[in-house]
């Protein structure tokens, strides 16, 4: 068999032999955020095929949906026509190709694979030795947080790569990389790559909104979110205190409104009802439980008096004998917790009555609703590479089941009434106390003689 040098096919720009000359010397964490079509995950995936025969084990590169994951790297292509892991991983160093699981099983037992940061907490057990986060700024930030702890127990590496989105997760892990000495770090624009002819780049900003070309182009991260449904909301939250500690008010009715699925997330939203707004207290959500499993782990949760599901909870599935609704009245999460169905309405109306909650909304500081946060932030419409344009309709990925439930109170809540503020018994005080023989002194006579 012929030798085979890697990187294979691939000639590394300089920042992109920084990155990997870093990984080369031990490294074991990069936080990376290069313009568009600078080859972000071509070099990750050249780099991993390197360590993976330094360390043989398992190695993941995760997108941010799994739908993504194979359209982008799966089926990808590089700028010079070759399929970008037939290059990085040909068919002389593969034992094996799994088309279905996107996986390759190299000859020294090394195991590389796709996955989507959709389905994170299926990966559990799971032991990588690497992963690589891609279009992390759009990733599931739990995903992370799952895969830390095996990384450290096992002396594994990972590497963050990504545009911006605004300030949310990724922006945080930039920050970090570039305070950490431990870090690799590198934070580049396209003026500065020089990969894209300048006449291209003059092309693009006259076709594209100012923000979305800042974004992708100069990697500017006060650029504001392009597409985000409800992120100048949540910002504006969050500038006048309204995401904050709480105090729970025993008076407070108490609404959990969901968004639920088998092989999808399901979500789960706690609100207060109060006099002149609304608060979200507390959040959860959860992959791969069925409706019965929801309710035992819900009754260990903060008790609420409604419990309201979405309309297709009504439909049966072959993986249960009976729906969501009829799982849930028959043995409700919580004593005397009243069961109601959302009615079907279309996706403007709901995000129309989201926005709307939010202008007044407060949400807990605490941790529990971090993920609600980070959600709501990433909710996004669809953008289409050809028109270059927003659709109408939202992207269905890690954020939309969040804001989903989310909606889904949102519309509902705004229908009823607000509580009735507790009757005011006033007191008079004392100094303002009188007699009916004072009230005699002050009236006033009158000619006839009377009062």
């Amino acid at each position: 068999m012929p030798s085979i040098a890697l990187p294979n096919g691939f000639d590394p720009r300089p920042p992109q032999k920084q990155y990997m000359r870093y990984f080369d010397h031990g490294g074991l964490r990069a936080g990376v955020c290069w313009p568009r079509r600078f080859g972000k995950d071509l070099t990750a995936v050249h780099q991993t095929v390197k360590m993976m025969f330094e360390r043989p084990g398992m190695y993941f590169h995760m997108l941010p949906n799994h739908k993504q994951a194979r359209k982008v790297i799966w089926d990808g292509f590089d700028n010079t026509g070759r399929k970008t892991l037939d290059v990085a991983m040909p068919m002389a160093l593969r034992a094996e190709t799994n088309k279905t699981e996107m996986k390759i099983t190299l000859k020294n037992g090394a195991i590389w694979q796709l996955v989507g940061s959709d389905y994170y907490d299926s990966l559990v057990g799971s032991n990588p030795f690497g992963i690589v986060m891609s279009e992390a700024a759009l990733s599931d930030p739990r995903a992370w947080s799952m895969f830390r702890p095996i990384l450290a127990g096992n002396g594994g590496w990972s590497s963050f790569i990504s545009t911006p989105r605004g300030y949310n997760h990724f922006h945080d892990i930039i920050k970090l990389a570039k305070a950490n000495d431990k870090w690799f770090h590198s934070h580049l624009t396209a003026l500065e790559t020089g990969h894209i002819p300048m006449d291209v780049l003059d092309d693009e900003r006259a076709q594209m909104p100012d923000e979305l070309f800042r974004q992708e182009y100069l990697c500017d991260f006060s650029a504001a979110n392009v597409g985000a449904i409800f992120g100048r909301y949540i910002e504006q939250m969050e500038k006048q205190g309204r995401v904050c500690e709480l105090t729970a008010d025993p008076h407070a009715e108490v609404w959990v409104t969901s968004d639920i699925g088998y092989r999808d997330k399901a979500a789960w939203v706690w609100w207060r009802r109060m006099r002149g707004g609304f608060e979200v207290f507390h959040y959860d959500d959860g992959s791969g439980m069925d409706a019965e499993e929801w309710v035992e782990r819900l009754s260990k949760q903060p008790k609420a008096d409604v419990l309201v599901l979405p309309h297709d909870a009504r439909v049966k599935t072959f993986q249960s004998k009976r729906s969501s609704v009829e799982t849930f009245l028959a043995n409700p999460p919580w004593p005397n917790c009243e069961v109601r169905v959302n009615e079907v309405r279309r996706k403007a109306d709901s995000i129309n009555a989201g926005r709307m909650v939010l202008r007044t909304l407060r949400v807990s500081s605490a941790p529990v609703c971090e993920p609600f946060l980070h959600a709501m932030r990433a909710y996004s419409f669809k953008y289409d590479e050809e028109t270059k344009t927003f659709s109408s309709e939202p992207e269905h990925d890690w954020s939309s089941h969040t804001a989903d439930a989310f909606m889904e109170g949102a519309a509902r809540l705004q229908q009823i009434e607000p509580p009735k503020p507790p009757p005011k018994i006033i007191v008079p005080p004392l100094h303002n106390t009188f007699t009916l023989e004072k009230l005699w002194e002050t009236a006033m006579p009158v000619p006839d003689g009377r009062l």
